[in-house]
Order: structure tokens, then C-alpha cells, then sequence
């Protein structure tokens, strides 16, 4: 069976925006903004934080009530912590595991059958250390289809993770990786092509 998703890397429109001090009060820290994220924080101590492991359509349930898109049957456990999950689209059959940390100031897509494994942290934000007030610096993530985070791997911000990546235990992407290849070390770099087979 011939494979229906392209071995090349995908061309993603990543949203950057420079949080400064003219725009910030409309933007980034509105009033609304801190609102939203200081309910959220309660709602998710008090309703997501320790609901039982097994009970996905719930949790998924509370990130829909929170503006996140985010299809019927992810898979997201209650240890794992989301900044903002109206920043947060997670595609079909995509997962979330235990401990895992969605830093989306800007937002982050997770693709179909994509694995985010145990303490991974996708970071999709970071300040410019070149200006004095170290102005924020929101930059989208885009995770693909079919990609496997192993645990404790970082994906920092404005990278897109191709098709089918596998991105190494403890490893750090900084930069974009390519669909279809197994990727390892800190900064990541290309260790062999992934070759996955078809069922």
C-alpha cells in the first residue's frame, strides 16, 4: 500500500507576534487574558488536575468548554498541564501523556496519531534578549501527523515537526525537522530515516 502522507516536510505558516509595550495591553496581557487564564487555573486544579486517569472523553469535554479544538477521541491525562487551551488544536487519534507541559502562549496544533509523550514540554513562546525590557515573542508550533515526542523531549518555539518525526528521549528541536526521520541529541540532529511500515 502506497504511503499517503508525503515524505516531505509540509510548509506551515507560523505565527510570530512581538508582544511590546504599545500592543501589550490589548493583546498578550489584557484584562480578559489574565481573566481567562486565572479561571482556568482554578477550573483545572479543581476539575481537570485530579479527575481519574481513564476519563478522556471528560477532560476532553472541559478543554472544548475552554475554546480549545480539539477532536472527540484525543487522549490527554490529567497530570499533563496546558497553559491555554483555547491556544491548543489537537487533531484525531493525537495524545497527551502524564506530566507532559503545553506552554502555549502562541499556538500550538498537534497533527492525527501523534504521540506527546510523558514530561515532554512544547514551549511556544520566548523573550528578545537583545531589548532591554525583554519584550515577549510569541511564535506558533506545529506538531504533524503521525509524530512520536519521546519523554522528556523539548520542542521550542516556531518549530514545525514533519510527518512521522520521531524526536528522541531528552532531545531538543530548535530548529525544524523533516518528515519521516528519527531525530536525537541536543540540538537535534538527523539520525537515520524512520521507514515506517504499513499495517
Amino acid at each position: 500500500m502506497q504511503r499517503f502522507i508525503s515524505k516531505k516536510l509540509k510548509v506551515w505558516a507560523v505565527q510570530e507576534i512581538i508582544v511590546t509595550k504599545e500592543n501589550y495591553q490589548i493583546n498578550f496581557y489584557s484584562f480578559s487574558n489574565k481573566l481567562y487564564r486565572a479561571l482556568w487555573s482554578l477550573f483545572y486544579f479543581l476539575f481537570f488536575r485530579y479527575s481519574p486517569s481513564p476519563f478522556f472523553k471528560y477532560r476532553t469535554y472541559i478543554l472544548r468548554l475552554w475554546q480549545a479544538e480539539v477532536s472527540s477521541d484525543i487522549r490527554v491525562y490529567p497530570s499533563a498541564k496546558i497553559w491555554s487551551p483555547k491556544n491548543l488544536t489537537m487533531k484525531s487519534g493525537s495524545s497527551i501523556g502524564p506530566r507532559a507541559l503545553i506552554y502555549n502562549q502562541g499556538h500550538i496544533t498537534i497533527g492525527e496519531d501523534s504521540i506527546v509523550s510523558q514530561d515532554v514540554t512544547i514551549c511556544a513562546s520566548s523573550h528578545d534578549y537583545k531589548k532591554y525590557h525583554h519584550p515577549l515573542i510569541l511564535k506558533d508550533v506545529v506538531i504533524g501527523s503521525r509524530v512520536w515526542l519521546c519523554a522528556e523531549s523539548f520542542v521550542g518555539p516556531g518549530v514545525v515537526v514533519g510527518d512521522g518525526v520521531v524526536l528522541g528521549a531528552r532531545a531538543v528541536a530548535k530548529k525544524n525537522l523533516e518528515a519521516w526521520y528519527v531525530y536525537d541529541g541536543n540540538p537535534s540532529q538527523k539520525i537515520k530515516e524512520r521507514g515506517l511500515k504499513d499495517e
